[in-house]
């Protein structure tokens, strides 16, 4: 059913890919739709600011003691059953905010939903990243690595357009109950099209939350996902919605709410297009790590404009920059994890650099919401620039501790590994 899509000038990517990419964009509706909607929700609701950002974050936390063993089971049983189960348990999550809304506590019902959130998508996520790199060479690995994450990434705006806009048009409930009716449809098209990719006879065995990949490759990608985790999702799209409201900024007449998910979805659609440019350049360089340095220096540009952003229009120009710099990197990043990690270990990998983008994404609203109404957003948002460029240094180091110098070429990575 893909092979009559138009390909834009890049080489059209497995079909497998594109039927992972339609099973994570439907899935992300509901990871989107809760973020423009919980913040103001929860006054309304008797939420504290507090408890909202746990709840923001709760999915991220669970990912933390999920992502493990969800990367472990999958070197070993494969990715089909933990990718389909996955998708299926985070449609039954999005359920959970229609039932928080009419059966008190509404408090405890988000936070499980967002609890069981996290268990499927550390399951998706790992799995989504091995599949595209069980089917990639070095020459498509950032290709195709942009493109999944691209597919990932972009469910989330439109669950974030979906959350604002259908939540101001029609009310809460019609927003989430939307949203949930797509994620369930997700595990129907995965169940349906993605097939078994990494192992042929897969064998149960217990998985372990501290069965993580420990290497230097995989530890320093992963705190570079850390960082870049905690500025853009954890801080950025957890106060986002409180700065529009504390300036006054609307599009087209739109609350907060509404406005918010416009702007975030404008950040996140910047960030897709980017993540399939950075990937695809960084197939065509000899080395990947200048590609990924220049999108970290454009994240922090992005975030010096939302610093000092009090307009509609320099807000924009701000969310551009930042999923530019968010997006231009994954694909590159993901990418070179993949350059320097065996086969044999790669969805331990994708686990282990999951846990660390959820470590900073999870920070981000319990440090960022308080921090916020204690001190503004400005400084916030300017100690959120100074992050992607020490995300840089640390990838630096990195990158030279394993291979023995800053620009290692494909085949110095792959050389690597094999020694």
């Amino acid at each position: 059913m893909f092979d009559r899509l138009p390909t834009f000038g890049f080489t059209r990517p497995p079909a497998v890919l594109l039927a992972v990419i339609a099973s994570t964009f439907f899935v992300g509706f509901g990871g989107g739709v809760v973020f423009p909607i919980l913040p103001n929700l929860g006054a309304v609701l008797g939420i504290s600011a507090f408890m909202v950002g746990l709840i923001l974050s709760a999915n991220r936390f669970v990912r933390l003691v999920a992502n493990a063993p969800a990367g472990a089971l999958i070197d070993r049983i494969g990715t089909r059953r933990p990718f389909v189960y996955g998708l299926f348990i985070e449609g039954v999550a999005t359920l959970g905010y229609v039932v928080a809304l009419f059966v008190p506590p509404p408090e405890a019902w988000f936070l499980l939903a967002r609890v069981l959130w996290g268990i499927g998508s550390a399951a998706v996520f790992a799995t989504a990243y091995t599949i595209a790199a069980d089917v990639s060479t070095g020459d498509s690995r950032g290709t195709n690595m942009g493109i999944v994450r691209g597919g990932i990434t972009m469910g989330f705006p439109a669950g974030l357009v979906l959350g604002g806009v259908v939540s101001a048009l029609y009310s809460n409930a019609a927003a989430f109950v939307l949203a949930a009716a797509f994620a369930l449809f997700a595990s129907v098209v995965a169940y349906v099209l993605v097939p078994e990719t990494h192992v042929e006879n897969g064998e149960g065995a217990s998985v372990k939350p501290w069965d993580i990949d420990t290497s230097v490759p995989a530890v320093t990608v992963g705190l570079v996902n850390f960082g870049l985790m905690f500025a853009y999702i954890g801080a950025l799209f957890a106060t986002l919605v409180l700065f529009l409201g504390e300036h006054d900024l609307s599009l087209f007449g739109l609350a907060p709410q509404g406005t918010s998910g416009v702007f975030m979805a404008g950040t996140v659609v910047s960030a897709a297009a980017f993540m399939l440019v950075g990937g695809r350049v960084s197939d065509t360089r000899k080395s990947r790590t200048p590609v990924l340095l220049f999108f970290l220096v454009v994240s922090f540009v992005g975030f010096l404009l939302l610093a000092r952003a009090g307009s509609v229009i320099e807000l924009s120009f701000a969310c551009v920059f930042i999923g530019a710099g968010q997006g231009g990197t994954s694909g590159p990043l993901m990418a070179l994890l993949a350059d320097l990690t065996p086969d044999e270990r790669m969805g331990r990998a994708s686990g282990t650099n999951n846990v660390f983008g959820d470590i900073g994404g999870g920070l981000g609203p319990m440090v960022s919401l308080p921090l916020v109404e204690a001190v503004g957003f400005e400084p916030i948002y300017a100690f959120c620039a100074l992050v992607p460029l020490a995300a840089g240094g640390v990838l630096l180091v990195g990158v030279r501790r394993v291979t023995g110098t800053f620009r290692p070429g494909r085949a110095d990575t792959n050389a690597t590994v094999a020694d």
